[in-house]
């Protein structure tokens, strides 16, 4: 499980810092475990961290099996999210993409779920209650909407595809605002190391820009030395 120092460090930066810090770890670019697209952040300021609990769900059409079977289905779910191992953040794939309607992750659900001690939602389906979602579970989703529509829980625990990402059960997720990452198994414990060892590289450019009298002569410096420094 991950560091309690390290998942309070992960919380408090935005994930493009961590997509950077990827490739500051693995010496090399190339990293790609990245969403595409522009995604939508119930809460923009938010990030979460955490070990994906997976599922997939429709909406556009009822169900064809017995009510029995859908019922069973979700208290599964529930159970699932509940019991998944801490922290964890809620990965649901909407079938219906890209015309989803299903507005699963509202003001009950994100209530639910963050009583269950999980850290957020990703989804590429639907999002609503705008104004009413549990405070501090942040959602990042594809689009928002004003209806359930027939929403039903199809998978559980299999591996889900959100916005051009590939996240299995058990994956370690970083969202926010920007989009979501899945931080390679063995990249994360060297994380802190790299991420501060990023932010070091990043000053020998930004504090020279943030000078006064700044020019192209103090640019050209200052580039170089950030390219000696970076991955």
């Amino acid at each position: 499980m991950i560091d309690a120092a390290l998942l309070k460090l992960l919380r408090s930066v935005d994930t493009p810092s961590v997509c950077n810090a990827i490739e500051v770890a693995q010496g090399k670019r190339g990293f790609n475990g990245f969403s595409r697209g522009t995604m939508l952040a119930s809460a923009p300021s938010e990030v979460m961290a955490g070990y994906a609990v997976t599922a997939k769900i429709k909406a556009l059409a009822p169900p064809d099996e017995a009510p029995d079977v859908i019922r069973a289905r979700r208290m599964a779910y529930y159970k699932s999210m509940a019991e998944g191992p801490k922290p964890s953040i809620a990965v649901v794939e909407d079938e219906d993409f890209p015309h989803c309607i299903g507005a699963y992750w509202g003001e009950v659900n994100t209530t639910v779920h963050k009583g269950f001690g999980m850290n957020g939602a990703l989804t590429n389906g639907v999002m609503r209650d705008l104004g009413d979602m549990a405070p501090s579970f942040p959602v990042v989703a594809g689009s928002i909407g004003p209806s359930h529509g027939f929403v039903h829980v199809t998978e559980l625990g299999t591996p889900v595809t959100i916005f051009g990402l590939t996240v299995a059960q058990g994956d370690f997720v970083h969202a926010d605002r920007h989009g979501a990452v899945v931080v390679p198994t063995d990249v994360l414990p060297k994380l802190g190391d790299a991420l501060a060892k990023m932010f070091e590289t990043e000053k020998l450019v930004l504090e020279p820009a943030r000078q006064e009298g700044f020019d192209f002569e103090a640019f050209e410096k200052a580039w170089s030395a950030f390219e000696k420094a970076r991955t």
